[in-house]
């Protein structure tokens, strides 16, 4: 969500800022923009509505810049504009980029107003600039002006700045949204992701909340709110270089769906030591877990919600799962010897990591992440990581994330049932069929053709329902949470049994349900709960494991799933759906990568 890169160099950034805003692209956003000072002293400015190669197209093919900043906007105060797109001026004085909200903008508009201070957009980000233009005038020192600005704001944000009187200095900070700097030889650069920056130095610096940075090009100064200077590691950023290439897939999305089998396959080599599952928890600790909440959003909520089958099944420990958004806002009662478990692909997602800073004083056990990006929030604010081994998901709807996810919580449930010395045989047929999983699903992506089909046939209807029972219950859910992104088809999920009260007056020949079925001790209710679509006139859409015995008929589309039923299921069944969200997106011409209204790493509330 929105996207920040700056750079101070000596050579040409303007490529750097572009290829930057490129690379941050699947975060979502709906316009673009830079801010450089020019050869000549200037500061320039450029904004475009749309995508960064048509903000870059109407830039002066002389334009050249040692210090600039660029930013890719998801619209949330003010409707996608050229005025409303970042950076933002104050007069020619300031340039400001700003991830986050500013919640006390109101106030801090009307103050610099009556100030003499005129506003060009409806953006809270434009008072920052104002802030700190006014500030200047105060303060000899340009960061001592800036953290004066910053005190005033209420809110969360990162922001990166360039002073038309200081050309020889960036000046960044953050404050619950992520910020990195990336530091090279001569050149300093920030950015809102570590993607923007892999293919200009490798070298990471995270900055905190709190931090405030300035970079010149032979240094990195980071000092705190109240002044002092910290220092902040360098890290080495695993991301390679070329990450954000398709290759010879139509999409990322398209990409992504086919790279499952070696992320499941790398993900669980990573968390398996010879007869020792996760080996960096400790067995002690999930020896001592009595209950488990798991807090997340979006696709992150849905793997949560198969893992409390997979948890309470094999280690006998209760597990509430909530969404994080409303958890934070909540006062849970926490059992003694809980573990909370956060998940989340970015592990910037501002819901989930402000629940679980409320969490950290709730008396919790300890808590462990589950996240794809080693340099984030989550990892540096939990006290246990579990990685899953996706590599960088550039496709805004989430699928190698979702599976490698499923595979480490599948994983963390063995050794939690381990430690807590369940049955050794069920254990080791847990790893034998995770072991399975990543050929399984090599023969279940080859179904493509098949799905194709199907998605042809529901591509111009307005509605569909998906209905599952146990495991594949959130299952149907991740597949209803997947059309609607990526098609904009109204999709929604039921518990097949709930079909009774409620959903099945809305069935007729108009409505397709779609149905991953998996030949466990509840198929034949789910059998039942079929037929009352059939009887309704309702077209079923079954993809069904080659154990389920359901023989196709008027009404019933069954599409084979060619796998056996086992615990990873869940794993499993989740393939096709993502395929059928995909080419349902392709044939109704949608942006696949980028659907309208969303973004990749949702960093505001």
């Amino acid at each position: 969500m929105c996207g920040i890169v700056a750079a101070n160099a000596e050579r040409n950034i303007i490529p750097i800022l572009l290829d930057g805003l490129k690379r941050l692209e699947y975060r979502g956003y709906d316009s673009a923009g830079l801010a450089c000072l020019t050869e000549d002293g200037e500061l320039y400015d450029h904004t475009e509505v749309g995508k960064v190669a048509k903000m870059a197209a109407g830039l002066p093919a002389e334009l050249s810049s040692h210090l600039g900043i660029a930013h890719t906007r998801w619209a949330t105060h003010g409707a996608p504009s050229r005025e409303n797109a970042h950076p933002h001026l104050s007069g020619q004085r300031v340039a400001v980029v700003h991830n986050g909200i500013i919640e006390n903008f109101s106030e801090l508009r009307q103050q610099l107003q009556d100030r003499g201070y005129e506003f060009s957009s409806e953006t809270d980000s434009e008072v920052i600039a104002h802030l700190i233009d006014h500030e200047l005038t105060a303060h000899a020192s340009p960061l001592q002006a800036i953290r004066q600005a910053l005190k005033q704001l209420d809110g969360a944000y990162a922001i990166a700045v360039i002073l038309h009187d200081y050309p020889d200095r960036i000046f960044g900070a953050r404050q619950g949204s992520p910020l990195v700097v990336g530091v090279g030889v001569g050149e300093n650069f920030l950015a809102s992701d570590a993607a923007a920056l892999v293919p200009v130095t490798q070298q990471m610096m995270f900055l905190e909340d709190g931090d405030l940075v300035e970079l010149k090009r032979a240094e990195a100064r980071v000092i705190r709110m109240d002044g002092e200077s910290v220092e902040r590691p360098v890290r080495i950023s695993s991301l390679p270089s070329d990450s954000a290439d398709r290759g010879r897939y139509r999409h990322f999305m398209e990409k992504e769906i086919h790279e499952q089998p070696e992320a499941i396959a790398t993900t669980l080599n990573a968390h398996l030591d010879g007869t020792r599952i996760c080996p960096s928890l400790d067995p002690e600790l999930l020896g001592r877990v009595r209950a488990i909440h798991i807090l997340a959003c979006g696709t992150s909520y849905h793997a949560g919600l198969v893992a409390r089958y997979w948890i309470e099944r094999l280690a006998r420990v209760p597990v509430s799962v909530e969404i994080a958004s409303e958890y934070r806002y909540r006062e849970p009662a926490i059992p003694e010897d809980t573990l909370l478990i956060a998940i989340s692909q970015s592990g910037e997602t501002a819901d989930t990591l402000a629940a679980l800073e409320r969490a950290e004083h709730a008396g919790y056990l300890s808590t462990l992440g589950i996240c794809n990006v080693p340099e984030s929030a989550l990892t540096r604010q939990c006290e246990n990581v579990l990685m899953t081994r996706a590599g960088l998901e550039i496709g805004v709807a989430s699928t190698k994330a979702f599976t490698t996810q499923l595979t480490v919580l599948l994983l963390f449930a063995a050794a939690l049932a381990k430690a807590r010395e369940a049955d050794p045989g069920m254990i080791r047929q847990v790893l034998e069929d995770l072991g399975q999983a990543s050929q399984q699903a090599r023969e279940v992506l080859a179904m493509d053709g098949e799905v194709q089909q199907v998605a042809e046939e529901i591509a111009s209807k307005a509605h569909a329902l998906f209905l599952g029972r146990g495991p594949e219950y959130p299952i149907a859910m991740e597949g209803a949470l997947k059309l609607k992104e990526i098609s904009y088809i109204h999709a929604e999920a039921y518990a097949a049994g709930e079909l009774k009260h409620g959903p099945l007056a809305l069935v007729d020949d108009t409505l397709p349900v779609i149905v991953p079925a998996s030949s466990n001790p509840l198929l034949t209710k789910l059998i039942s709960n079929l037929q009352e679509v059939r009887a309704r006139g309702g077209m079923l859409y079954v993809f069904a494991d080659r154990g389920v015995s359901l023989a196709p008929a008027p009404g019933i589309r069954m599409i084979r799933v060619p796998a056996p039923h086992s615990i990873i299921s869940p794993i499993i069944q989740v393939l096709p759906l993502q395929f059928l969200a995909y080419h349902v997106g392709v044939l109704k011409g949608t942006d696949v990568d980028q659907p309208r209204n969303l973004a990749k790493s949702v960093t505001v509330e």
